[in-house]
């Protein structure tokens, strides 16, 4: 199966759980015409009324100064992993299967199909997991 496997930087900030909150986030992003190719935003449950948005990518020296004005880092605690390949039936159970095989721990998978395509964004606790996870899978591929 052939599959693109990229190493991805994964951005984050925190946001008021209100309406609005995440929208003055991606706004200042879209201000400096970043071109976000994942977005994942979700409530903190620990920390009623906040909420955290995580996003990628984000390059280039104005782009970088626009995610940090609107109060992004990039995360040093979350790894991540692009895939971009044919969808098929299975295909997730497969990917994950070969990962657990290979003693590789997920930290968390988003993915989604469009046609006949398919990404899927993995997240990794260490460097080493998500290194060994693009080893794993560039082989199953």
């Amino acid at each position: 199966m052939k599959m693109r496997i990229t190493r991805e930087d994964v951005w984050a900030t925190s946001l008021v759980d209100r309406p609005g909150g995440l929208a003055e986030k991606l706004e200042t992003l879209a201000t400096s015409k970043v071109n976000l190719h994942f977005v994942i935003a979700r409530r903190e449950a620990s920390k009623p009324g906040t909420g955290v948005v995580f996003v990628t990518p984000i390059e280039g020296a104005v782009r970088i100064r626009a995610a940090r004005k609107a109060g992004f880092a990039k995360t040093s605690s979350l790894h991540s992993l692009r895939l971009e390949c044919a969808d098929r039936p299975g295909l997730g159970a497969r990917l994950t299967r070969v990962l657990a095989d290979a003693g590789v721990n997920l930290r968390g998978l988003s993915a989604a199909a469009m046609g006949r395509r398919c990404v899927v964004h993995m997240a990794f606790d260490r460097t080493t997991d998500a290194n060994k996870a693009m080893r794993v899978l560039k082989a199953m591929a």
